[in-house]
């Protein structure tokens, strides 16, 4: 997703329905904060949005690089 405020808030709403959705259009699928997003929303519903919530409001969004694209210093 671009950069902004927009994003930021749609993220927040898919953190707050569905937690690892908006950890994954944050991050992707094959990240850490995905999977612990994942297992907290497996164990317990609520844990699950209070991390996905943390996770989306305490990163700012990425810089877009090549393209509007994830730098590749980041995909590593």
């Amino acid at each position: 997703m671009s950069s902004g405020g927009c994003s930021t808030c749609l993220e927040v709403i898919f953190a707050a329905v569905l937690p690892p959705l908006g950890v994954f259009f944050r991050y992707g699928c094959c990240s850490s904060e995905f999977f612990i997003s994942l297992v907290l929303t497996v164990l317990g519903y609520v844990p699950g949005i209070v991390y996905s919530l943390y996770v989306v409001l305490r990163t700012p969004p990425e810089p877009p690089g090549i393209d509007g694209e994830r730098p590749y210093d980041m995909l590593a």
